[in-house]
C-alpha cells in the first residue's frame, strides 16, 4: 500500500484504507447541511432587514388585494348563479321570494333543479313560523337557507332569490343538529336545552331563530311540552318578538295558531300514492298531520317484517289516542246534584278490583309512554285470558 495511506479497519479477509484527500471530503459533504441552513438563515435576516421599512405599505397592499379578491368572487358568483341585491330597510323582517340554497342548487344534478320558497317573517304579523312535514322533505334546508341568507346579504353578497327584502339582523341563532360532550356527562338532550337557554337569555327584537325538533331527545310528552313552553315564551315575550322558524314534528304545535295570533302554520307537502311518496319540497300554509316516518324507513330499507310491526304499533298507540281525546256524548248529561254515582270498578266484582288495586300501585310520576303502554297492554291480555 502506498505509504500516504491511512489504515482505518481491518476485517477477516480485507483491510479498509483512507487518504488526507478522502478524509477531507468527507468532513466537507458531512457538515454541508449545516452551513446551507446557515446561509439560508442568514439570507432571509437579510431579506426581512431590507423590507422592515416597507411593512405598512406591504399590509396596505395586502388588505386591499384581499377586498378586492371577495368582491371579485361575490361579482363573479353573483352573475353566474343569478343573484339578486337585497333591500334593507328600517322595519324588523324577512320577505324572500323564490330563496334557494346557495350550496344544495349546485351539487344536485342538473335533471334535478332545486324547488325554492318563500319566506315572510313580520314581527308584527307572522312572528314565528311552525313547519311541519315529513322527514326529507326539506324543512332543515330551508332554515340553513334562510341563516345563509341573513349573512350573504349582511356581508354585501348578493344572495340566491329573486326578490329580498329585510331589515338587519343583529343576533343569528340556530338550533339544528344533534350533538353530545360525553366528556362532560352532558347528553345530547342536555347540550339542545343549554344551546336553548343560551338563546333566550340573549335574543332581541331583531334576532332570526332557527329552531329544528326541539325536545326530541327526551319522552314525546316531555318534548311536546318544552316546545310549546318555548314558543308560547317567544311569542308572549314582554320585551322582544324575534324572527323564528320552528321545525317539529310534534304535530300537537299546530294548535298554537289557534291561540297566539302571532303564529302561522306552514308545512313541506308531499305526494303519495299508495305506499310510494314523493317529496315536493314545496312550502304551503296550513299544518301537517302526519311525519310519514314509516314510509321514509321503507324506503331506507329497513325489513318489512319490521315496518309491519311498527304499522301495527303504530295503528294502536293512534287508537288510545283517539279514545283519550274523544268528547263525551252529548246524550248523556250527568246531574252534579244528583246522590247517586255509577262505580267505575263495580261491586263486588273481583276482576275490577284487582285491576283498581293494579292501577293505584302504579308509581305514574316514573313511568315513561312505553312503560304505560306496556302496562296497558298486559292488562288487556289478563282480561282477554280470564274472559276466555
Amino acid at each position: 500500500m502506498p505509504v500516504e495511506w491511512i489504515r482505518k479497519q481491518t476485517l477477516v479477509n480485507a483491510e479498509r484504507y483512507i487518504t488526507p484527500e478522502l478524509k477531507a471530503f468527507e468532513e466537507k459533504y458531512l457538515s454541508a447541511d449545516q452551513r446551507i441552513q446557515a446561509l439560508e438563515q442568514e439570507t432571509y435576516m437579510l431579506l426581512l432587514q431590507e423590507i422592515a421599512s416597507h411593512v405598512p405599505a406591504l399590509q396596505l397592499a395586502s388588505r386591499r388585494l384581499a377586498t378586492l379578491d371577495v368582491l371579485l368572487g361575490f361579482a363573479q358568483i353573483a352573475i353566474d348563479r343569478k343573484y339578486i341585491q337585497p333591500r334593507f330597510t328600517e322595519a324588523t323582517g324577512l320577505q324572500v321570494k323564490q330563496l334557494r340554497h346557495p350550496v344544495l342548487e349546485r351539487i344536485l344534478p342538473d335533471s334535478r333543479p332545486y324547488i325554492p320558497n318563500d319566506l315572510n317573517l313580520d314581527p308584527g304579523h307572522e312572528q314565528i313560523w311552525m313547519i311541519t312535514g315529513p322527514n326529507m322533505s326539506g324543512k332543515s334546508a330551508l332554515l340553513r337557507q334562510a341563516g345563509l341568507l341573513v349573512v350573504m346579504a349582511q356581508i354585501g353578497c348578493y344572495v340566491p332569490a329573486t326578490e329580498a327584502s329585510m331589515g338587519l339582523v343583529d343576533k343569528l341563532f340556530t338550533r339544528v343538529g344533534a350533538s353530545d360532550n360525553l366528556a362532560a356527562g352532558e347528553s345530547t338532550f342536555m347540550v339542545e336545552m343549554q344551546e336553548m337557554a343560551t338563546i333566550l337569555h340573549h335574543m332581541t327584537g331583531s334576532s332570526l331563530l332557527l329552531l329544528d325538533e326541539i325536545g326530541r331527545g327526551t319522552s314525546t310528552y316531555d318534548g311536546i311540552s318544552l316546545a310549546w313552553a318555548i314558543a308560547a315564551y317567544l311569542h308572549e315575550h314582554p320585551r322582544h318578538r324575534p324572527m323564528t322558524l320552528f321545525a317539529t314534528h310534534y304535530h300537537e304545535l299546530n294548535r298554537m295558531a289557534e291561540k297566539y295570533p302571532r303564529i302561522a302554520n306552514y308545512h313541506v307537502s308531499v305526494s303519495r300514492q299508495g305506499d310510494r311518496m314523493e317529496f315536493l319540497r314545496t312550502l304551503q300554509p296550513g299544518g301537517s298531520s302526519h311525519s310519514f316516518g314509516l314510509h321514509v324507513a321503507r324506503m331506507a330499507g329497513v325489513p318489512a317484517a319490521v315496518i309491519h310491526e311498527a304499522e301495527t304499533m303504530l295503528e294502536h298507540l293512534e287508537s288510545l289516542r283517539d279514545e283519550s281525546t274523544k268528547e263525551p256524548s252529548p246524550k248523556f248529561t250527568p246531574n252534579p246534584n244528583s246522590s247517586w254515582q255509577l262505580s267505575l270498578w263495580g261491586d263486588g266484582d273481583t276482576q275490577a278490583l284487582a285491576l283498581k288495586e293494579s292501577l293505584m300501585a302504579l308509581e305514574s310520576n316514573n313511568l315513561t309512554p312505553m312503560q304505560a303502554l306496556h302496562w296497558i297492554m298486559d292488562q288487556q291480555s289478563q282480561i282477554k285470558g280470564k274472559d276466555d
